[in-house]
């Protein structure tokens, strides 16, 4: 049998593909918000405002209300339990 020869793709190096396919991994990880929202204490989003996130866990806990959700805020440490607030009558 003959050596097989690979033939390799020419590589592009501009710049404009660079950002483009420039993906996260582990070690280098998105900006994150001050306020992280919670659902049964896995991270599903930040936010920059207490209110944006406040209002994001409470359409989460009304279309789930047996789910935890809270709001962590990374700088000073503190969690706060989003519950569903009482139906007016």
């Amino acid at each position: 049998m003959a050596p097989r020869q690979m033939k390799m793709p020419a590589k592009n190096d501009s710049e404009k593909d660079k950002a483009v396919d420039e993906t996260f991994s582990q070690q280098k990880r998105p900006e994150r918000g001050r306020y992280l929202l919670q659902v049964d204490r896995q991270t599903k989003g930040s936010y920059t405002t207490a209110e944006a996130a406040q209002s994001a866990a409470l359409v989460i806990k009304k279309g789930y209300p047996v789910v935890q959700v809270s709001v962590y805020d990374s700088i000073d440490n503190t969690n706060t339990i989003v519950t569903e607030p009482a139906a007016a009558s």
